[in-house]
């Protein structure tokens, strides 16, 4: 469709015939002599200026149109497209180990499986947000960097599968990944633009710190540095006894972040949902219509027909 981005533009149509038809004509400069009799010569010399044709006054009058419709910029715009928006950066990082494979959650699913389902619908409700996914065990792998791509995070955290980063548990290198994805971004932007992004890393796990280089409590004060806040995940049922829920509450509390506790598929939906509310999706999803500019059209038409108007002017049939 066809669309005036300055349709007000047009109110000036009139304006020519406005000004000839009620401003006076120019006078001429005084003379130095004053004669009595100078104006009666002068008329009485003059010829008659005969009118300008009618096609003439029609050139002049499309000259200006065009202008007029070049000065109010027309654009075609497609049809609405959704455009991606970015404004929290929230990192997942999921535990991978072998202990994930506990069927203790109700059901006969695995602890993995119950997260899985879960959290894949937790991602797809973080409309406006960077998504990112890490998957940890014996060693933190970024499995999806930032996207706003939200299906495609989501079938990333579907495809994890029990020990695909190693047996074991590594907390504190978990978050020092996702230092070293966040430091990545913010090394991509400006710093006004870095300084209005909440950086958020939802860490979940069911078990203790069994492997790693960096301790979970340095990590979790580096991360408090670097203004990220850390939300931790305990999963496992009521008789899982190797959840260090002491380290989680303290990386948690150092970072401004929360601790929970979800033992079957029920609590662990509340606890997304509590989240949501903790730290809401920043946009809603937008639409843009693509636009071409067309005011080139007219205007260079418009100066195409003012050559010929001009130049006949002075011919002898003006």
């Amino acid at each position: 469709m066809i669309h005036l981005d300055w349709p007000w533009i047009l109110l000036a149509a009139p304006l020519p015939w406005l000004v000839a038809r009620y401003l006076p004509p120019a006078r001429p400069h005084a003379a130095a002599l004053f004669l009595p009799f100078a104006a009666q010569l002068e008329n009485a010399a003059a010829p008659i200026a005969p009118r300008a044709p009618r096609w003439r006054l029609l050139l002049y009058a499309l000259v200006w149109a065009l202008l007029l419709a070049a000065a109010a910029r027309p654009q075609w715009l497609g049809e609405p497209q959704p455009v991606a928006t970015s404004g929290r950066r929230l990192l997942v990082a999921v535990d991978t180990s072998g202990s994930m494979a506990a069927q203790d959650m109700a059901g006969r699913k695995s602890r993995l499986q119950v997260v899985k389902d879960v959290g894949g619908d937790f991602i797809r409700r973080r409309h406006g947000d960077q998504v990112g996914l890490i998957l940890f065990g014996t060693r933190p792998y970024l499995q999806a960097p930032l996207s706003t791509d939200l299906d495609t995070i989501a079938q990333f955290l579907k495809e994890a599968s029990i020990g695909m980063a190693g047996p074991a548990t590594a907390l504190g290198d978990a978050i020092g990944q996702a230092l070293k994805r966040l430091q990545a971004e913010r090394d991509s932007d400006s710093a006004q633009q870095d300084a209005r992004r909440e950086t958020v890393l939802v860490l979940l796990t069911d078990g203790s710190n069994t492997a790693g280089e960096m301790p979970p409590l340095p990590a979790a004060r580096l991360a408090a540095a670097q203004r990220l806040r850390i939300y931790t995940i305990g999963v496992g049922g009521d008789e899982d006894s190797d959840l260090d829920e002491d380290t989680l509450k303290a990386i948690a509390a150092e970072t401004g972040g929360a601790y929970f506790r979800a033992t079957d598929a029920a609590a662990l939906q509340q606890v997304y949902e509590l989240m949501d509310e903790l730290e809401p999706a920043s946009a809603q999803d937008k639409w843009v219509r693509p636009s071409d500019e067309w005011f080139a059209w007219p205007l260079a038409l418009a100066l195409l027909l003012s050559v010929p108007t001009v130049a006949l002017r002075e011919t002898r049939w003006g």
